[in-house]
């Protein structure tokens, strides 16, 4: 028998040497083959140097234990007993080399009440490091303590394994560490198959100079969930597609293992995810990349706080999104690089805040003081003070659910296509141009407020919708509304077009202060492509073509104040127009602005207030 699994630490008061699991020594077998039909049960852990197990043969341990395979230092063979499966088995085959075998406490988590098997190599309670649940021989090199690690490596090609788990109130610091993970996970939003997962209230976990790099279906890099507090810096963490097996078919809540297609994106795995109730997760001077599907993601959570300081957010493919703000969290990005595949950052649901603006010195202490951060005075000194850099090559903001978005600071959103989508929600925007910032839209459109096209379901269909909007006499298009969507722009120049396509009651009012804008500000009816849309079309989601026409249930409220101007391109249709004393309503150069009121030619008078069916043209 093996005195302990393997000597933790070198020197040092605070070294473990741990064991493998109470009351159980690991043995040493040699060789063992496992023929077809038949069942070898472990009762501890075992170290071997050839394994042979056949197809149809089983090793398996006693109840309310877990099973994990090392071969020289990396976990492997692990296999989902099937594609939705909650467990794991060794995969036939034969295996050489340095073997363990280890037989540890099985916990679990549960999400949507399906219970998940978690395996990890390093499980950390309140009081460290608790050896009858790890598995001690996947953690190579370097240092271990019941408090941190520093300079290991973690490596695994099997499937749904963890690295390090942090729980039960437990605190823990992982330095200067690697780990790679390749093969699938099972659900990310309990951590099944992540690198780093951090849970539980009073739960506290910081990395520092950690490289995670994964690649597999929902192999994330690092979930924060149900209260913990996570701290991020100086680290690169970067996650990869896998193979989805042949036989999955699309499913949402613990069986979602791909985006939702009606997000308009593809893709099976995000890098990051924070969930559960009062959670905060911190990012700084850190990478976060994903191929496609999500790079910084908050999903099904309350009263949590994301933040992301001096970072790099990607996707390096195609498609996915920057950030995710679900909840009513409070999402929180300062002075980091956003380069985005289709979305900058999608708004979820439940009232999300999200916030673009610079890593000020003011700014980043006033994190650490509301966060905990525990950041020293020379840390702050030497956090740069940076702007917020977004270059979507899609569409900035999508209002999936209702939200808040705060521009200002020197923040840059240029994008492909639409800066603001908003489908069908209240979308409340704040954009403070003083200090530099600017929206450029690719296609000439800030602003677009739509019907949502999203289906509802995995199989569902959108259908254009036919004939004109039937007016609703209850609704009044020259009020503000609390499901109405506000944009107030101040200190800035805007250039590009604003419409709400909405067929029933919702507004869309907009403020300029101290700014000048030019372009259509409209009433309108929306149109895709084409007339249907599943998920062979994802696509051409929140893609659409405006025809500016007279306001029916879909208001436009436009509101000039501190000597702001707009300049109309085209005819544009309102049911307000306020305008201070100060400020005018104009042509482009060599164009004439006329509008009528109710039908009747009106002049366009400083310090005057118009309400009612309202066209603007250009002559």
């Amino acid at each position: 028998m093996r005195a302990r699994v393997r000597a933790l630490l070198v020197g040092g008061a605070a070294a473990l040497a741990l064991p493998a699991a109470p009351a159980r020594a690991a043995s040493s077998a040699g060789a063992l083959a496992v023929g077809a039909g038949e069942t070898y049960v472990l009762s501890a852990t075992t170290r071997l140097t050839s394994l042979s197990l056949a197809e149809g043969g089983t090793l398996a341990v006693p109840d309310g234990y877990s099973l994990t395979m090392t071969v020289d230092g990396v976990e492997t063979g692990s296999v989902l007993t099937a594609t939705l499966a909650t467990g794991t088995t060794i995969a036939p085959g034969a295996y050489q080399g340095d073997i363990v075998l280890t037989v540890a406490e099985q916990h679990t988590a549960t999400f949507a009440n399906v219970t998940f098997p978690i395996r990890q190599a390093l499980y950390v309670g309140a009081s460290g490091v608790v050896a009858a649940r790890s598995v001690l021989s996947a953690v190579t090199g370097g240092r271990v303590t019941d408090s941190g690690a520093q300079s290991v490596g973690i490596v695994s090609t099997g499937e749904a394994f963890d690295g390090v788990y942090v729980a039960d109130g437990g605190a823990y610091t992982l330095r200067r560490s690697r780990i790679a993970f390749t093969g699938n996970g099972r659900c990310d939003f309990v951590g099944d198959g992540a690198a780093v997962v951090a849970t539980g209230p009073g739960t506290t976990l910081l990395l520092d100079g950690v490289t995670i790099a994964n690649q597999g279906v929902v192999r994330s890099a690092v979930v924060a969930e149900d209260g913990c507090s996570l701290v991020v810096k100086n680290s690169r963490i970067r996650c990869l597609n896998g193979v989805l097996p042949a036989d999955y078919v699309p499913a949402g809540g613990a069986n979602m293992l791909v985006v939702p297609w009606r997000l308009g994106i593809s893709g099976n795995v995000r890098a990051t995810n924070l969930l559960g109730a009062n959670t905060t997760a911190t990012y700084l001077s850190s990478s976060i990349e994903s191929e496609t599907w999500g790079a910084f993601s908050v999903d099904s959570t309350s009263d949590s706080r994301a933040t992301v300081v001096n970072c790099r957010i990607a996707n390096l493919g195609d498609e996915g999104y920057g950030t995710f703000a679900d909840g009513n969290v409070v999402e929180r990005i300062l002075g980091c690089e956003i380069d985005a595949g289709t979305y900058a950052t999608i708004i979820g649901a439940s009232n999300a805040t999200v916030h673009y603006g610079d890593s000020t010195e003011e700014a980043v202490a006033a994190l650490d003081a509301e966060l905990g951060l525990g950041l020293s005075d020379a840390e702050l000194a030497a956090l740069p003070v940076r702007g917020t850099s977004i270059a979507s090559r899609g569409f900035g903001v999508l209002w999936h659910g209702a939200g808040t978005l705060r521009i200002d600071g020197s923040t840059v959103l240029d994008t492909a296509h639409t800066a603001f989508l908003d489908k069908a929600v209240r979308a409340t925007i704040t954009v403070d141009g003083s200090q530099g910032a600017r929206i450029t839209p690719g296609n000439g459109v800030v602003l677009q407020v739509m019907e949502t096209d999203n289906p509802g379901s995995v199989n569902g269909v959108y259908t254009e919708p036919v004939g004109d909007p039937v007016r609703d006499d209850g609704f009044d298009v020259t009020a503000v509304h609390s499901a109405d969507t506000t944009a107030a722009f101040t200190s800035i120049s805007v250039q590009g077009d604003f419409y709400n396509a909405r067929r029933s009651g919702q507004n869309m009012a907009l403020t300029f202060d101290r700014s000048s804008v030019e372009g259509v500000l409209s009433a309108s009816v929306s149109r895709h492509a084409v007339d249907s849309i599943g998920s062979a079309q994802y696509t051409e989601l929140g893609h659409v073509a405006n025809t500016v026409r007279p306001v029916v249930n879909n208001g436009v409220l436009v509101t000039l104040t501190g000597g702001s101007t707009w300049t109309v391109t085209g005819t544009s249709y309102l049911s307000v127009l306020a305008l201070d004393a100060d400020c005018a309503v104009t042509a482009p150069a060599g164009g004439t602005a006329a509008m009528t009121v109710d039908g009747e030619t009106t002049a366009l008078t400083p310090g005057q207030t118009h309400t009612g069916a309202i066209t603007l043209t250009v002559a």
